[in-house]
């Protein structure tokens, strides 16, 4: 059904006025006649849901046991699009997984191509643009799909690890936000998705794609995660959209990357500099470790969300031909652990950490911001941190 025949008369309100809020706005103004829109961005108790017909919800608001008169943007994108959208979550990877295949398939396909979503770029703010022969991929975060009752076509579900659990509170419900990406599929749609994601319900064909397939890529990209990231892109613009192997792997040879993600920052003084802001797991930043040859620093540590660190405090027990910075709430509590070995240290903020990095860190070898937690509380989302990250290293 189309959104506007969704939306047409009705009384809505936009609770939320945030990227996708505002794009809401703009797409109701263009596009659909309404009796009544109204933008609210107070608390769930002050809403009277009787005074509209639709409650269209932004993504980072915590609410549960919605009625249906709650929707989202992603639910009404999918209600008219879900046939043309390649749909991608995962904890880690989702930003460069959507980048690549959007690549592969705007090169190699034939078809026009969107790339919209989690990654920066609301889905309707493209509405006028899709034909009828548009793949769009869309990368969908665990709150995008949290109340979605509807999946896309082709999803692919790349990882998941402990992350969010300030929002979701378990795992389990973590998982399961994440998981509709795949609930409502249909026979005849199609599930990629990475060996470790615990066993999902779906009518759609299965493809499990394994990490340590054998199978490699020319890439500009570093690590073994890129690597399991562009396999996904070769398995679906291969078999679903007929594109010449060889016609893929040059476009995933030419991909550079995405900003803060292992993104080399440059050489000061002999030392490499890496930004890869967007970690916020233990998992990105030991894989960022292993993706350097020359690694010898990683700065780590930001918002304290409670998760777990253990794989990251026993890895760092075991490798101590690295120096481990560690800084703010979260890296004071590995601090606590992992106190007594000489190679770790504790700084209070990034200023003191990069500081104490330019000291330590020999020429010949590289420095790496991956901080396996958010930057909340001290910036204003992961893109400033590692702006600030490359300013400070060129000061």
């Amino acid at each position: 059904m189309k959104i506007t025949e969704i939306l047409n008369n009705k009384r809505i309100l936009l609770w939320g006025y945030g990227l996708e809020g505002k794009s809401m706005e703009k797409f109701i103004n263009n596009y659909c006649n309404v009796r009544e829109l109204t933008v609210f961005q107070g608390k769930r108790e002050e809403i009277n849901e009787d005074a509209y017909d639709c409650i269209i919800k932004s993504p980072g608001i915590v609410a549960w046991d919605l009625s249906d008169k709650y929707t989202s943007m992603t639910e009404l994108f999918l209600q008219e699009f879900s046939d043309r959208v390649i749909g991608v979550t995962g904890t880690k990877g989702k930003s460069t997984t959507s980048s690549l295949i959007y690549t592969v398939l705007s090169k190699c396909s034939g078809r026009p191509s969107l790339l919209v979503g989690n990654i920066g770029f609301p889905a309707l703010d493209y509405y006028g643009e899709i034909t009828d022969d548009t793949i769009i991929v869309f990368e969908m975060s665990c709150h995008q799909l949290a109340h979605a009752k509807i999946s896309p076509h082709i999803a692919v579900f790349l990882n998941l690890y402990e992350e969010h659990l300030d929002y979701y509170g378990t795992m389990d419900k973590y998982f399961r936000a994440k998981a509709n990406i795949t609930l409502n599929q249909k026979p005849g749609d199609y599930l990629f998705v990475g060996d470790n994601v615990p066993p999902l319900e779906t009518a759609a064909e299965k493809t499990v794609i394994s990490y340590d397939d054998p199978m490699r890529f020319g890439m500009n990209l570093k690590g073994d995660h890129n690597q399991f990231n562009a396999r996904f892109a070769y398995a679906i613009s291969t078999r679903l959209f007929g594109c010449d192997p060889e016609e893929v792997r040059g476009a995933i040879a030419e991909f550079t990357g995405l900003r803060h993600r292992m993104q080399f920052a440059g050489n000061v003084n002999g030392v490499d500099y890496y930004d890869d802001s967007i970690s916020t797991i233990p998992e990105a930043a030991i894989a960022a470790l292993k993706s350097i040859p020359n690694s010898r620093t990683i700065l780590l540590g930001g918002m304290d969300r409670n998760i777990d660190y253990s794989l990251l405090t026993d890895f760092i027990r075991s490798h101590g031909e690295y120096n481990y910075i560690l800084m703010y709430k979260s890296g004071e509590r590995i601090y606590r652990d992992v106190s007594e070995l000489p190679c770790c240290y504790y700084r209070e903020d990034l200023r003191g950490a990069v500081e104490l990095a330019r000291e330590l860190t020999p020429a010949g070898s590289a420095v790496i911001l991956s901080p396996a937690a958010a930057s909340y509380g001290y910036f204003k989302n992961f893109e400033e941190r590692g702006d600030v990250f490359q300013q400070m290293i060129r000061e």
